[in-house]
């Protein structure tokens, strides 16, 4: 009986194979089928401009997104002195300026813009900034033309400056336009300073070597400095753009007078002067507005306080006021001098701190201001302000130092004061300095 069924078995054995073969080889080609169907209804969304399906998205887009999640949080800070905190780059911002009409900051980030923001906001909710886009580079250092209808950047990959024009629009917008050509490549070192003096009659630009260059605002190289101080850190142009400045490895900061014509023509630059007096390398330096005083600071662990009120030719600047500042032995520092000179803010790392110039006295502290070490330090144009900026923000700080300079000021000179018209003026100031220490609760009894 079992011999009997064996070739039926086998038959029906073989009939099951062969089912179960064409079922699969159905099942693959349904699939390929499904599967190019996809992918050229991937394509046609693609060509015609609508993006694939998110089904669809590469291993490549995906690791971006776990790149783009994983990106370091702003740094916070709080303060009871902080007055406002500016964010819009996306980058590390690495130089500020303010216009000398006080409407404006300027600051520069490797995020390829340029914002400006509207100094009238700093003190509200909202914080207004216009962009420049900086082409297939980005900006270093900026800024802003005397007439603060125009501003330079230096490039941080093209070694060269680049004159942005501010047009305004109906609106009360910018746009601004990059001019068709670039200054041309001069330097053959990193740049450290860029300024252009208040009188636009010329731009100055100096580099890590030590050389300084004085342009005229179509891009000719006037003179060339070589301020022989092994390398340079720092160098400026007096607002009163009679001078330029600069500091190094040398224990001095050096002066030249650049010289025009009754005509306007540039004649030549000259020595001026030096301040003389610290014993190790200098870090930064920084004019007063009126051109009266200067501070400086340097790798021996002091600041200085300068009258520079002189005629050099006939006589030295004299030092007024030496302080103590320890981190400037050992790391890199920045200095900030406020406008009437009465306050100097030193940054070292990512913390500032306040003196008052009169007393040689540390008033306020600010640690930890920035994730990043402070790349600029500035006073506003009022001397009410101290900005800062180290990652992607900028910080803004209320001078207290600088109300208590003038509540000390203005009482000194009320007891000298006669005139009853001078007086009430004098008591007018003090009243307002002391109102405004009172609302930041830094009023001293």
């Amino acid at each position: 009986m079992e011999l009997l069924q064996m070739p039926e078995l086998m038959g029906l054995s073989l009939l099951l194979g062969l089912l179960a073969l064409m079922a699969t080889a159905a099942v693959a080609r349904g699939w390929l089928r499904a599967e190019q169907e996809t992918c050229g209804r991937s394509a046609g969304q693609r060509a015609n401009g609508f993006p694939p399906d998110k089904s669809l998205r590469s291993k490549k887009q995906k690791q971006h997104q776990r790149i783009h999640k994983e990106k370091p949080q702003q740094h916070n800070f709080t303060h009871r002195l902080l007055a406002a905190t500016l964010k819009s780059h996306s980058g590390n911002i690495s130089c500020m300026d303010f216009s000398s009409n006080g409407k404006y900051l300027a600051t520069c980030a490797d995020d390829r813009t340029v914002r400006i923001w509207s100094t009238k906001d700093f003190l509200q909710r909202e914080h207004r900034s216009m962009r420049a886009n900086v082409e297939l580079d980005h900006a270093v250092l900026v800024r802003f033309s005397p007439d603060c209808r125009a501003f330079i950047v230096w490039l941080a990959n093209g070694d060269t400056l680049r004159v942005f024009k501010m047009t305004k629009r109906e609106d009360g917008g910018y746009t601004f336009t990059a001019t068709p050509e670039d200054f041309p490549k001069k330097h053959k070192a990193a740049i450290v300073s860029i300024g252009i003096a208040d009188t636009g009659k010329f731009i100055m630009t100096a580099s890590s070597d030590t050389t300084v260059l004085i342009w005229n605002l179509k891009g000719q190289v006037l003179s060339t400095i070589n301020t022989n101080q092994m390398h340079n850190t720092c160098a400026a142009i007096s607002p009163c753009s009679r001078f330029v400045a600069s500091c190094g490895f040398t224990p001095d900061v050096k002066v030249w007078e650049v010289c025009f014509g009754k005509k306007g023509d540039f004649q030549e630059v000259v020595r001026a002067f030096e301040l003389k007096g610290h014993s190790a390398a200098v870090h930064f330096f920084a004019f007063s507005s009126d051109c009266r005083r200067m501070a400086s600071v340097s790798k021996d662990g002091t600041w200085k306080l300068w009258d520079t009120d002189v005629e050099y030719k006939k006589q030295d600047p004299y030092l007024l006021r030496t302080g103590r500042f320890e981190e400037a032995s050992t790391v890199p520092c920045r200095l900030a001098l406020s406008p009437d000179a009465q306050v100097l803010a030193l940054a070292s790392g990512s913390s500032i701190h306040l003196y008052n110039t009169r007393r040689g006295e540390k008033e306020e502290c600010f640690e930890q201001v920035h994730g990043e070490c402070i790349s600029d330090l500035s006073f506003d144009v009022t001397g009410r302000l101290l900005a800062s900026c180290g990652d992607r923000a900028v910080r803004l700080f209320h001078n207290t130092p600088g109300y208590r300079a003038v509540v000390e000021e203005m009482q000194g000179l009320l007891k000298r004061s006669s005139s009853e018209s001078t007086r009430q003026r004098l008591q007018q100031q003090l009243t307002q300095a002391q109102e405004a220490l009172k609302s930041l609760g830094a009023l001293r009894k």
